[in-house]
């Protein structure tokens, strides 16, 4: 199955970026949304799921910035048969929202657990610590963590080349997870290499039915990223190399 490309434009930044384009892939156009940074508004909501109303789950969705990960959220609800959510963040996006049900790209993870039926397991990999102890208590056993300080790569890709989820799996990547070298975001970075996190997606690929995959993390605007041709060179080789690694791995799983 040939997974399809949407490609989510938020900050205007994919214009920029070359990753996609000798591909077929879908434009969906987000630009013109208002306050849709970091937090959206159910006004804002129900536009973006409009724009994605004809798309199934299935496909590689990439979603911007960090900045709009909330979209993830959007992309589960699709899903109608119990999965399992796999995210790679270096924020565990646990917190509760500080503007009460309003939508965030802190709290989208704890919103998919609170409000998704489906939802059976969700793991996140490659948090920082000290965040991870701060998800509220009520979540630690809904929530499988494999921290940035205490996650053996070895072990853990030794884990997925053998454990088989017993649900269809949807994966979130955040290439916030990734050492600065692999990836410029908008938040701090984490300290897993590209290369760790292609063969880590290979393996939980090869050993489990995958419903669908998206990616955020790109730099947006607001770091003046379109004069840096070295922040966009970085991100649109990171960008590339995780969606060839995912048609590699698609295509044998």
């Amino acid at each position: 199955m040939r997974y399809p490309i949407i490609i989510m434009d938020f900050s205007g930044v994919y214009k920029y970026a070359s990753f996609y384009k000798h591909q077929y892939f879908y434009w969906v156009d987000c630009t013109d949304l208002h306050g849709v940074r970091y937090f959206c508004d159910n006004s804002s909501q129900r536009i973006i799921r409009q724009r994605i109303s004809s798309f199934s789950p299935e496909g590689i969705h990439f979603i911007d910035s960090g900045n709009y990960h909330y979209v993830s959220l959007l992309w589960t609800d699709k899903i109608r048969e119990p999965f399992a959510l796999i995210v790679f963040d270096h924020h565990p996006d646990m917190k509760p929202s500080v503007f009460g049900n309003l939508m965030s790209c802190g709290s989208w993870v704890k919103d998919v657990i609170d409000t998704n039926c489906f939802i059976k397991e969700t793991l996140i990999i490659g948090t920082a610590d000290n965040l991870a102890a701060q998800v509220l208590p009520k979540y630690k056993n809904k929530v499988t963590f494999f921290n940035e300080s205490t996650t053996v790569y070895s072990q853990l890709l030794h884990d997925f080349s053998t454990y088989h989820i017993p649900y269809p799996v949807y994966i979130s990547i955040d290439k916030d997870v990734l050492k600065p070298e692999d990836a410029v975001t908008d938040w701090d970075n984490g300290s897993l290499s590209l290369e760790e996190l292609d063969r880590l997606l290979e393996a939980i690929i090869k050993k489990n039915k995958i419903i669908g995959i998206d990616v955020c993390g790109s730099c947006s605007d607001t770091l003046g990223i379109i004069t840096n041709k070295r922040i966009l060179n970085i991100n649109d080789k990171c960008d590339g190399v995780i969606l060839s690694e995912l048609f590699r791995a698609l295509g044998s799983s």
